[in-house]
């Protein structure tokens, strides 16, 4: 454990600054325990007074007094569980608001990889703790420091009634134990079956236009039955043993109480224990066992959020916070790439090897190569999605992660090979989700990447409503949208991952217009394409074989060497582009 610890430390110490912040409140809960505990006196000790002084007596008056001040002690400490109970809320609230960004950040920086589950689970994680938090289940660690005193207060009216007390504590306790040892693993598979099921139905769901045209979709329903009949069993099975247990304790705890009160009858029999006595031994014996048997009930929870609590300490540890960046001025639509090498996330060899170029301002670049030879992967460089292992990408001469993620995303405009719409309007989609954009920017953006005319044509122009897979838009009209997301920032750099895959002649053509005008302005434009028509604008060409430079020049110097079909492209280009 404490090899771990080391090992995790950046993320444990984030994780407890920030569980420090609510010191004071968790002191103000200790308090109110306090003093909550010491009123559960209260039937115990009424018990004593009623059996013992009242009925001896036989004093009406007696009774009503007692009465009076038991039901006025029970609407205290009825109000300060009530008020430990709403302080737990908000002490979960307010660690979940603290850590929110700081999980998110991490969670996008690691999302890249593949099989990272930490990055994959962390918002559930940090919504565990704060729901164990906000649960019972601290209110039983606040109460268990108060049964000993409990057990020692039964031992005070006979020591036999606090040595059954005491071995029926260590039964609960030895229960507890061996519920986390045997729920473990069940609620392990059990959470990881349920969330690759989860996964798999979403990704099905993304992608049901393709499952029904493929006639998929009893094959997908297949897979995902697998799936989900797994998730199922597992839960079966931690469910059985979490439940059994706390059955088991349930029942252990009753019989414990009436254990109690046979072993006082008796001992009242005998002459040793006043009636009085019996009962508040056996009240007071529930009240010392209930933390017990409710951390068992909430055994679930407190192993959900326990797990929890290593993954963020993990996942923040592996994805430090960033460190504040000095705002840099506009830069310059220059970009030095100097010998690059990047290895994708989750992969051990490199897609890009020693890669360098130089795009000046009013230049446009093509990037060409077959398929896999690394188009994408400098793409993801260029915009910084995917950190590089060696060299250096330099936008007018500052490193690229000298800029904010914010700023840099701003300066270098991206249209991804797959572009992804969010769930809400178009106008919001292009103005990248800002909660208060500016509606003429947004329009102008539109414009530039001659999509506002589509727009205008669709049922509430700019305020229709899009799902995550674009809805009934098409291919074309979605990367329209997605060009003019790129262009909202009026960026000084235009990054094309096969920016016309899905666009028909006229939807080239805006492509083309949008690159003339990036040049025009002194800005700079790079495309990864496959087709002629995309290059078309290009001033140089830079073909990647195997994540290598093969070869870069001026466009015509470039095709000339590599392409066998050269004058054909030419004439393509000159009439408009080949789709």
């Amino acid at each position: 454990m404490s090899m771990r610890n080391d090992h995790l430390r950046a993320g444990l110490n984030e994780l407890r600054s920030a569980r420090r912040e609510s010191r004071s409140l968790y002191w103000a809960v200790g308090i109110f325990s306090i003093f909550a505990n010491m009123l559960m006196l209260t039937g115990p000790l009424y018990m004593l007074q009623v059996y013992d002084r009242v009925l001896s007596s036989r004093s009406v008056e007696t009774l009503v007094a007692l009465t009076l001040l038991v039901a006025f002690l029970y609407g205290i400490m009825g109000i300060l569980d009530f008020v430990r109970g709403r302080v737990l809320s908000r002490i979960g609230a307010q660690f979940q608001t603290r850590l929110d960004r700081r999980v998110f950040d991490a969670a996008l920086a690691r999302s890249s990889k593949p099989h990272d589950e930490n990055a994959q689970t962390s918002l559930a994680d940090l919504e565990a703790i704060q729901r164990f938090i906000a649960s019972p289940a601290p209110n039983a660690l606040f109460d268990m420091p108060w049964t000993p005193i409990f057990l020692i207060g039964i031992s005070i009216f006979h020591p036999w009634l606090g040595y059954l007390a005491l071995s029926g504590g260590v039964v609960l306790i030895l229960t507890a134990v061996l519920n986390q040892i045997l729920s473990r693993n069940p609620i392990i598979q059990a959470n990881i079956t349920t969330h690759s099921a989860s996964l798999l139905g979403e990704q099905l769901r993304s992608e049901a236009e393709m499952l029904r045209s493929l006639g998929m979709q009893d094959n997908a329903f297949d897979r995902w039955q697998i799936a989900r009949r797994a998730s199922l069993t597992h839960q079966l099975n931690a469910t059985d043993v979490s439940s059994s247990f706390s059955a088991l304790t349930k029942t252990f705890r009753l019989f414990l109480q009436s254990a109690m009160l046979g072993l006082g009858a008796y001992l009242a029999l005998m002459g040793e224990l006043s009636p009085g006595a019996m009962i508040a031994g056996s009240i007071l014996m529930g009240r010392a066992l209930a933390p017990i048997e409710l951390a068992v009930g909430q055994w679930s929870i407190l192993q959900r959020a326990h797990r929890g609590w290593w993954n963020l300490a993990a996942l923040l540890t592996a994805s430090p916070p960033d460190q504040p960046r000095t705002n840099l001025p506009v830069p310059k639509a220059k970009l030095n790439v100097e010998s690059v090498t990047l290895i994708p996330p989750g992969q051990s060899q490199a897609s890009l090897r020693l890669v360098s170029f130089t795009v000046h301002p009013g230049e446009a670049i093509g990037v060409i190569g077959s398929s896999g030879a690394g188009k994408s992967t400098l793409a993801r460089a260029l915009t910084a999605t995917w950190p590089v292992a060696g060299g250096n990408v330099r936008l007018d001469n500052a490193a690229i992660d000298h800029y904010p993620p914010g700023k840099l995303g701003e300066y270098i405009g991206y249209l991804p090979q797959r572009v992804q719409l969010f769930d809400g309007t178009i106008a919001e989609n292009i103005a990248r989700l800002a909660p208060n954009p500016d509606p003429e920017k947004i329009v102008n953006a539109a414009k530039k990447a001659d999509a506002h005319a589509m727009i205008l044509k669709l049922p509430d122009g700019y305020d229709t409503m899009v799902s995550g897979n674009g809805g009934r838009l098409s291919g074309g009209q979605i990367q329209r949208i997605g060009l003019a997301r790129a262009l909202f920032s009026d960026p000084v750099i235009l990054v094309l991952d096969e920016p016309n895959s899905s666009l028909d002649n006229a939807g080239s053509e805006a492509l083309n217009t949008v690159i003339r005008n990036m040049k025009a302005a002194q800005k700079s434009v790079i495309i990864m394409a496959h087709r002629p028509a995309a290059i078309r604008e290009c001033d140089m060409l830079l073909m990647l074989e195997n994540g290598a430079v093969k070869i870069f020049g001026p466009r015509d110097e470039v095709l000339r060497k590599v392409v066998k079909n050269h004058t054909e492209i030419q004439a393509a280009q000159s009439v408009g582009g080949v789709q």
